[in-house]
């Protein structure tokens, strides 16, 4: 594959982000407006719309990486039996839905930390562990919601370029973490690349490294993989390493606006949260059961992993068609370089009543689009093909 990242500008722009990082400020104002969440260390920027749109009018809504197909029928109906529950607070569900992970993750319940959705277990770490200044080491691109509460807090970004093949460089991350660094973050699969890193190798990386600092694993699309629990770092944790893994009930298990996921880590890391805020107080009655009835339905993750592999089958094959050259991507998404600029082409497509994300990647942009249904798919590839013609 011809990769359309260059290499050598990407390493050429590491150097010089190792260079300034000292001096440059957490962030700083965009010199295009129509770029957000602007990192003056990073290689990815994020376009906003400059134009209005009415986000329920679309009629296919994939720039959220959120699951088509969920919540399961099974979800639905314990959620509806919960809300005459609501009077009451959900300990005890939080409870049973800790024992299930626990046993699920082959761990004691004392590894695990319930949270409204993952990103809240990102934040919730990185005021943790950057209260007092420290740096983060992370991929570049990658997601940057840990990163971007750490360096409000006074921390500093060390970002270490994917490879050429868009793994994670564990070596190059590796020499970046000194005594300043307080966590390294590494999210597999990968989001906005929806790349997968290796998983013995990364396995030894993280053995290696927590020796010196704890590494944070963001697992959120892993259950999209054909096989997950040879690709999870969550038995690290088990074997003593300091190890945190972030799972979500947001992506394959359809729940995304119930906001609920957990973490996996020792119980030193764990109490080092829970002690200065109470997790779950965050969460409703009514998103336990929905969580408590999803463990229990492994064949619905199972159906909708199928049916997520089709789409993206499917579209990758329509779009490498037209040229396009797509990174490999075993998620809920997949991303592609554009041949016209990012803001004409997302209003064509809002237009059309399709909803994607634009990046910019080294100053070029890029189309990320999540899978919807097989309908909403080709839906995407039409209006696609007529925007960009």
């Amino acid at each position: 594959m011809n990769h359309s990242i260059n290499r050598r500008n990407w390493i050429k722009t590491s150097l010089m982000a190792v260079g300034t990082m000292a001096a440059a400020p957490a962030f700083a104002l965009p010199k295009n407006k129509a770029l957000a969440a602007y990192q003056p260390n990073s290689i990815l920027n994020e376009h906003i719309p400059l134009f209005n749109y009415d986000e329920a009018r679309l009629v296919a809504k994939l720039n959220s990486n959120e699951n088509p197909y969920g919540p399961s029928p099974k979800v639905i109906k314990a959620i509806s039996d919960s809300i005459t529950l609501g009077n009451r607070y959900g300990h005890g569900q939080a409870k049973v839905l800790i024992e299930m992970i626990a046993e699920k993750e082959g761990v004691s319940t004392d590894h695990i930390m319930l949270s409204p959705g993952s990103s809240d277990i990102l934040e919730k770490t990185a005021f943790v562990q950057f209260m007092n200044g420290g740096n983060v080491v992370s991929a570049d691109p990658s997601y940057m919601s840990l990163m971007n509460t750490a360096q409000r807090l006074g921390a500093t970004w060390k970002p270490v370029l994917l490879t050429g093949d868009y793994q994670h460089d564990l070596d190059g991350m590796a020499k970046a973490v000194d005594s300043e660094t307080n966590l390294v973050y590494i999210c597999n699969p990968n989001n906005p690349t929806g790349s997968i890193t290796d998983a013995a190798k990364l396995k030894a990386f993280c053995s290696s490294v927590s020796q010196k600092t704890p590494v944070f694993v963001d697992e959120a699309y892993l259950e999209f993989m054909q096989d997950p629990e040879a690709n999870t770092m969550v038995g690290l944790v088990a074997e003593g390493k300091d190890v945190m893994i972030a799972r979500t009930f947001s992506k394959a298990h359809g729940m995304a606006g119930l906001r609920i996921g957990y973490l996996v880590a020792l119980p030193e890391r764990i109490e080092s949260i829970t002690s200065k805020v109470r997790s779950t107080m965050g969460l409703c009655v009514t998103s336990l059961n929905g969580a408590i009835a999803s463990m229990k339905e492994p064949s619905f993750i199972s159906s909708c992993r199928n049916m997520n592999t089709e789409c993206r089958e499917y579209t990758k094959g329509e779009i490498a068609s037209l040229g396009y050259d797509i990174i490999p991507s075993e998620t809920s998404f997949m991303i592609f370089p554009l041949r016209m600029e990012g803001q004409p082409f997302m209003k064509g497509m809002y237009d059309n009543g399709v909803g994607v994300k634009v990046f910019n990647i080294e100053d070029k942009p890029w189309c990320r689009v999540s899978m919807g249904t097989k309908e909403e798919m080709e839906i995407f590839v039409d209006t696609f093909k007529k925007v960009t013609a």
